[in-house]
């Protein structure tokens, strides 16, 4: 029940501000007990989606969109009924040595594609990733991204991430950062760095992403499916 209601809450079937169905109504539709309702709606308290107030029930207060990084920020953002548009701000080579050294490879030179993507016109992100100057990559810099996405590129290049290591934090957005987006100086950001790899270790992809937190919020499970 409560894997439905938060499922349907992220989807914007209930929008901020809705109050949800009474508890009688829940115990009807899910055929269940009022007990089972009264844990799921802790549960979705406890996660930030609802908040249950006396006399008035349980108002939904999430706003934003789940980040998953297997399908990426904008589809993540767009599986709410936001309307997204990718801005690409530049593609080119850059000398990176610091992240060759980190991913182990003895090559410096990478792809550079910064994009930025806008809801409503606002800049909501800022993303810039790093791909190998491969020769099927390299092709990138004069005719651009397949289908203007960086996962159909690496795709057609045969680059499939299958692991990778991921760290968000929250950063004070630099003046030229802050230039960029249309935000004061100082203006807390989520950002997340996301490195992955194919099956056999070759390197795929440096991802460092400034996220608007009004838009997004990090939403991890562990353990089995309940």
């Amino acid at each position: 029940m409560a894997e439905t209601l938060r499922a349907e809450i992220t989807a914007g079937r209930h929008a901020p501000g809705e109050r949800l169905p009474g508890e009688h109504e829940l115990a009807q539709r899910f055929a269940v007990s009022r007990g089972t309702v009264r844990a799921a709606l802790a549960e979705l308290a406890d996660q930030d989606y609802i908040d249950t107030r006396g006399g008035i029930g349980s108002v939904v207060t999430f706003d934003g969109a789940v980040l998953d990084p297997r399908s990426g920020w904008a589809r993540s953002i767009d599986a709410v009924g936001v309307e997204v548009r990718t801005r690409v701000l530049r593609i080119a080579t850059v000398v990176d040595e610091v992240l060759a050294a980190e991913i182990g490879s003895a090559v410096t030179a990478f792809v550079a594609i910064d994009r930025m993507r806008l809801a409503d016109d606002v800049a909501i992100s800022l993303e810039r990733s790093r791909v190998p100057l491969t020769g099927a990559l390299r092709r990138v810099l004069t005719d651009g991204l397949v289908d203007d996405s960086i996962t159909a590129t690496l795709d057609g290049a045969g680059l499939v991430p299958a692991r990778a290591e991921q760290w968000v934090d929250v950063v004070p957005l630099d003046t030229a950062d802050a230039e960029r987006l249309g935000r004061p100086p100082g203006t807390p950001f989520l950002h997340s760095r996301r490195v992955s790899h194919t099956a056999t270790g070759d390197f795929v992809e440096n991802v460092e992403s400034l996220l608007a937190p009004e838009r997004f919020r990090l939403h991890m499970r562990f353990g089995g499916a309940q």
